[in-house]
């Protein structure tokens, strides 16, 4: 293989983050202090980590908390004209009990809310990849599976 064929693979940069629910299967949702839209908690990934690494150390500089990270729900192939190739992976954060929310703080000032909403209106709170992103997660997480997305969608549903 030549070094121009080298060249030509797609280099993409990798995100991991948390779907946490509260005792009423509602979803965390953040607002970062960065941009006008809401997220996740999660960020890219960093050299020499691995998604799921990356997906707990964002949680704990985020929210100031360290909970068991579960399984991986979703990994989502979104490329963006901005952002270029992207590969985002979603983890099953798991329920936060009462102790644990009073414990979050946003020490990195990355984040300056959370709230915890009906999986029906993310729709109305998240930009629409990410809306389809969740609520693909929420859905895989109910059967428990992991599933392949484009662009927040599953293959054939373009």
């Amino acid at each position: 293989m030549s070094g121009q064929e080298i060249l030509a693979f797609v280099r993409a940069r990798a995100a991991a983050g948390a779907l946490f629910f509260d005792p009423d299967g509602r979803v965390m949702i953040v607002q970062p202090s960065y941009k006008p839209q809401r997220d996740i908690p999660g960020g890219f990934v960093e050299p020499g980590e691995t998604p799921y690494e990356a997906c707990v150390r964002e949680v704990a500089e985020e929210l100031g908390i360290r909970p068991p990270i579960g399984r991986l729900l979703v990994a989502d192939w979104a490329p963006d004209p901005v952002a270029g190739e992207l590969i985002l992976f979603v983890f099953d954060g798991g329920l936060l009990d009462a102790g644990t929310l009073e414990q979050v703080t946003f020490a990195d000032n990355e984040i300056t809310a959370f709230g915890f909403h009906p999986v029906r209106d993310v729709d109305g709170l998240l930009v629409p990849g990410l809306a389809r992103r969740v609520t693909a997660a929420v859905a895989a997480r109910e059967r428990g599976e992991t599933v392949y997305l484009e662009h927040g969608r599953t293959l054939g549903t373009r």
